[in-house]
């Protein structure tokens, strides 16, 4: 498919006050926007933000299907308008609306066929609860609001193994991690791990390794919740009587699933040899690892949604912003992951 008849990949340039907007125009700076690549947010600010930063990026209004696309120097944006003016590295809660209006044009696109896919600079959450926004705990969970589904999976990939098509683990960094949890207090973390969603979590993240990732029969490693993935259950209960048997039942599937293994030992190459993708119980057991083996060079990926949504594996960055120090690296890989996968959507199936 030539790059004229694909529909365009959406960016949403995330925190005005943050590192998103400026990470778009450093890539449109340096050449690195695939062709039919479109941003989403204030034109105007991106302007002021580029003059700020000294990049040369001509930034001009545009929508999809109508033929203008980012390329050297040229950043193309569909337009939201901010609540108020943003300033780097300074937080305005008046500027929620904005953000969540800049998601709502990309989902939007995506679903009326207008847009391939779409990548999320980042977010601040806390500013999005203060500015009225009480039950929002982060993009994937509102992506999966928006999109009407019951359930999502949050999959962080490491830029090796996102190109990889073949199982097994190749060794370095090339890691897959998925998350029964996402963004909840730890205190919560262990009510929210049922055998149900167990399964309905690993059902979905093989579904998609199948589907996204071209891996015909994915090998799971699942981490257990406590340490020494319980103890036989003199360190808690939940590998006992939750995810073992959730394991178990999956396996009786034909699934190949190895596990509750301790966390602690996991994320090691005996234990990741042949593993496609391995499952955390909650955010920071497994992405904690991740990030430290790839940070910068790394992707989010929403498993189960009825579009295609990448993000970047970092945040805001407040103190890095307005001051073009920012490494743009992860949003690039993101950016082209988005486009593999929506490519990969188009192709007939074998």
């Amino acid at each position: 498919m030539s790059s004229q008849t694909r529909s365009p990949v959406l960016i949403t340039t995330g925190e005005p006050a943050g590192i998103g907007p400026e990470l778009t125009l450093m890539l449109a700076a340096q050449g690195r926007l695939p062709e039919n690549t479109l941003a989403v947010g204030d034109p105007n600010m991106l302007r002021q933000r580029a003059v700020q930063l000294g990049l040369h990026v001509d930034v001009v209004e545009t929508a999809p299907g109508q033929g203008v696309a980012s390329s050297s120097g040229r950043l193309a944006v569909c337009p939201v308008q901010l609540k108020a003016p943003a300033i780097p590295g300074r937080l305005d809660a008046a500027n929620a609306r904005y953000v969540i209006n800049t998601l709502q044009t990309a989902v939007d696109a995506c679903q009326a066929g207008q847009a391939a896919a779409m990548v999320t600079a980042p977010l601040h959450k806390g500013v999005i609860i203060d500015g009225g926004f009480t039950g929002f705990t982060g993009h994937t969970e509102w992506l999966r609001d928006a999109c009407g589904v019951e359930e999502v999976v949050m999959m962080l990939a490491t830029e090796a193994a996102l190109h990889a098509q073949v199982p097994g683990w190749a060794g370095g960094a090339d890691l897959r991690v998925a998350l029964v949890t996402t963004h909840l207090p730890l205190r919560h973390v262990a009510d929210a791990i049922t055998y149900e969603r167990v399964m309905r979590i690993i059902r979905l993240l093989v579904a998609d390794l199948k589907r996204q990732f071209g891996i015909a029969a994915p090998r799971i490693a699942v981490c257990g919740l406590n340490p020494h993935a319980g103890e036989d259950g003199h360190l808690g209960r939940e590998e006992l009587d939750i995810i073992s048997p959730a394991l178990e039942a999956l396996r009786g599937e034909g699934l190949d699933i190895h596990g509750p293994v301790p966390a602690d030992t996991l994320f090691t190459p005996r234990h990741l040899a042949g593993v496609d993708a391995v499952l955390a119980m909650y955010h920071d057991q497994g992405l904690a690892v991740l990030k430290y083996a790839g940070f910068g060079q790394a992707a989010n990926i929403t498993l189960g949604l009825p579009l295609v949504r990448t993000s970047v594996d970092h945040g805001t960055a407040l103190d890095l912003a307005g001051r073009g120090i920012a490494d743009p690296n992860s949003l690039a890989v993101a950016i082209n992951l988005a486009r593999r996968l929506a490519d990969r959507r188009t192709q007939p199936a074998n």
